[in-house]
């Protein structure tokens, strides 16, 4: 029996493979399997392009260096989408971040007892090895007002 359906794509289709395709329209990338769309996102959702290529490599339709050829990623980053799918689901690359724009060392009673170390007059330097972090943590927290500096007069 021969083919029943011939893979026509739109000339402006990317090919990843003989049988997927690619293209943009209108701000909107449509993923094509045989010409027809199988997945679809907006030109700049990185979350989305990074589920549906590795879900496409888990389905056998293109191999990691297929997504790697047609996008110009590189290869340690497909193989590190592919697991996440695999071990995390499909839920990891859409979950809202924990931290909300905090950073994870200096919560607030971290940043209680630093503020009493620079109080006493101790440097940057000392209280980050003290703390276990970094000295441009410290500093960063000065900047954005959640330490305060102790002013020196001479």
């Amino acid at each position: 029996m021969g083919q029943l359906l011939l893979p026509l794509f739109p000339v402006d289709s990317k090919m990843i493979t003989p049988t997927l395709g690619v293209r943009e329209v209108d701000g909107t990338v449509y993923y094509l399997h045989s010409g027809m769309p199988i997945f679809s996102h907006l030109s700049g959702d990185l979350n989305m392009f990074r589920y549906i290529t590795s879900n496409l490599i888990l389905q056998g339709l293109c191999s990691n260096q297929d997504i790697v050829d047609t996008f110009h990623v590189s290869t340690d980053s497909v193989a590190r989408w592919k697991k996440r799918l695999l071990e995390q689901g499909e839920k990891s690359f859409f979950k809202e971040e924990a931290r909300h724009g905090r950073s994870h060392k200096l919560l607030p009673e971290v940043l209680d007892r630093i503020q009493g170390k620079l109080d006493a007059g101790k440097s940057n330097y000392s209280i980050a090895k003290q703390e276990g972090i970094s000295e441009g943590s410290i500093r960063y927290a000065i900047k954005l007002g959640r330490l305060k500096k102790r002013q020196v007069h001479l």
